[in-house]
């Protein structure tokens, strides 16, 4: 019988691509992963990996079995985590997914209260692009994501957490700096800067700009809303940016308000159907939505 274990250290060769690597994640030595992989294969009476001098590659028949084995472990992760949730359901390890355009900007305003209204929970905080993020969260490494929803996202639970308006970044001395607030049309033929893609707030702005008439200036594109806000006060260009990310009294930049209709996003927490701790989840989306209730 093929044990869990044996598809872990599948796993863990597909990810890492290299048996030293894969041992490391496992936590066993390398000897050990390399010959239970040989034994997985001749239990199979099948190759499940290419073996070459700098790294390991699946065959055609590993990466159909390494698709079973991933929902194998996922069912064994949520088992476990169903026990868990018995004996204490606000209790254990948390995995938390956020997009890079939310995670510094959000995470100072409701960690705090998390903490004080989940003290059991242990909080894991992982940062990275959107793609990677909703894979994650289908394999079962991450147990919820927060960040920006796009129509495109399918399979997963949403819940909204709130609306964040996206505001107008100029320098001082362009021409729009001396409006009090905007409106989209203002943007009309105007070079817009953006991120690269990859950024969920990338498809956001362009889609508010390029509505309203601006052009994207593609000479550039920002790997960050720090570089994107530093390319802004240089005088290279103008672009939106979400207003958890506006810095008060910032003497680089003019920030302008836009009047109805706001150009916004919607924050919001994903979670696997099904998923086994929703008396967890509706917690975290209760206290994140009351720590940002006032806040635009």
């Amino acid at each position: 019988m093929v044990k869990i274990r044996d598809l872990q250290y599948l796993d863990a060769l597909a990810r890492h691509q290299h048996f030293g690597r894969a041992a490391e994640a496992c936590f066993v030595s390398q000897p050990t992963l390399s010959g239970q992989i040989m034994k997985l294969e001749e239990q199979l009476g099948l190759t499940l990996i290419e073996r070459h001098r700098k790294k390991v590659m699946l065959t055609a028949a590993g990466e159909e079995l390494l698709l079973r084995a991933r929902q194998v472990l996922r069912a064994a992760n949520d088992f476990e985590e169903s026990a868990k949730a018995l004996s204490d359901p606000l209790a254990g390890d948390l995995h938390i997914g956020l997009i890079p355009t939310v995670a510094p900007y959000l995470l100072p305003h409701i960690m705090a209260d998390l903490s004080a209204s989940l003290p059991n929970i242990n909080f894991y905080l992982h940062e990275n692009q959107t793609d990677v993020l909703l894979k994650k969260l289908d394999d079962g490494e991450l147990d919820i994501l927060i960040l920006s929803w796009l129509n495109t996202m399918q399979g997963v639970e949403r819940y909204a957490l709130f609306e964040e308006p996206l505001v107008l970044a100029v320098p001082h001395k362009h021409v729009l700096a001396k409006k009090e607030s905007a409106l989209l049309s203002d943007l009309n033929g105007q070079w817009v800067l953006t991120l690269e893609d990859g950024h969920c707030l990338r498809d956001e702005a362009l889609d508010y700009c390029f509505s309203a008439g601006a052009k994207e200036d593609t000479r550039f594109q920002a790997t960050s809303l720090e570089t994107l806000r530093y390319m802004v006060a240089s005088g290279m260009g103008i672009t939106l940016l979400p207003a958890l990310a506006v810095k008060d009294n910032d003497k680089d930049l003019r920030y302008i308000h836009f009047t109805a209709p706001l150009p916004t996003r919607e924050i919001c927490l994903l979670v696997r159907p099904n998923y086994s701790r929703m008396s967890c989840v509706r917690a975290v989306v209760a206290s994140i939505r009351q720590s940002m209730a006032e806040s635009f």
